[in-house]
């Protein structure tokens, strides 16, 4: 893995897991399906404009079209649709952190379904990271987690590994901005069906909802999803998803400082232990 694919990794990790706090506060006066249905329409015309501003074309190849309909219903209308109505009951915090056991995931179905081979240094990799979230999630457990939240977000994390190895076929022949800005209608199209039949539309309007909606909508709705299409175009699907062994750390940092959850010895430790699982992965790809 080069710099540049390290930086991508690690400024896509830094996006990503900020949503979870911004999420929080939107949930906290918006229905999150409508918010979320709102976001993904104002991303989706932002990124198919980028495109068109950049000569990109409309004409997909068949596998992009076939990874766009199964990213925008995997990751953006399950996991983040999952994840938004999970926040209702669930910090910000717990959320990122259940988010990190994408890469497991990631491994299993890549090697599963397309015989991707993991080698033992990775398999160890894998396995510390796993341990370094149960030991944040222990902690988090001991103060009182909903489970129909935990249980949301878990579900997520698993239509999230389907999207990932789904963008394989898309990552690759070109106009990467503009699967990015139609899978953002997709998530649109199929959220905004659900928020109508299960949601009362009811909106506290502030200014710190304006704010988070914004940024939620810019940075990790476009500008990250940019991001991971061109990482996983250039280190693959599974090197790609260890960098998400990173939200515990990200995502309890930022919902600290920002929201001022608990930020404890416990939470430092599960995340030296995660770090210790990514470098083992990585070293692993490169024996």
């Amino acid at each position: 893995m080069d710099f540049k694919a390290i930086a991508m990794g690690l400024a896509f990790a830094l996006m990503w897991s900020s949503a979870f706090t911004s999420a929080r506060m939107i949930v906290a006066d918006a229905p999150p399906m409508a918010a979320l249905a709102l976001r993904f329409l104002v991303s989706g015309l932002i990124g198919v404009g980028i495109a068109l501003a950049v000569g990109q074309s409309w004409r997909l190849s068949r596998a992009q079209w076939r990874a766009t309909l199964i990213f925008g219903l995997c990751q953006n209308a399950l996991y983040l649709g999952l994840n938004f109505v999970a926040m209702q009951w669930v910090q910000a915090s717990v959320a990122s952190i259940i988010a990190s056991t994408m890469p497991l995931m990631v491994a299993g179905l890549g090697w599963a379904v397309f015989g991707d081979r993991v080698r033992p240094l990775g398999v160890a990799g894998l396995g510390a990271g796993v341990v370094g979230v149960a030991i944040i999630m222990g902690a988090r457990l001991s103060g009182g987690v909903d489970p129909v939240g935990m249980g949301l977000c878990f579900a997520g994390a698993l239509a999230l590994s389907i999207a990932t190895l789904s963008v394989r076929g898309a990552a690759s022949g070109g106009n990467v901005m503009m699967i990015v800005g139609l899978q953002m209608f997709v998530g649109a199209a199929i959220l905004a069906s659900a928020s109508a039949a299960l949601e009362t539309w009811e909106v506290t309007w502030s200014a710190r909802l304006v704010w988070a909606f914004l940024y939620t909508t810019l940075i990790p709705g476009v500008l990250a999803t940019w991001v991971w299409f061109k990482l996983v175009g250039r280190i693959g699907a599974v090197k790609a998803a260890t960098f998400h062994f990173l939200n515990p750390f990200f995502g309890v940092a930022i919902a600290a400082a920002v929201l001022g959850e608990r930020l404890g010895a416990l939470d430092l430790l599960g995340v030296a232990v995660i770090a210790g699982g990514i470098l083992a992965v990585q070293l692993s790809k490169q024996a």
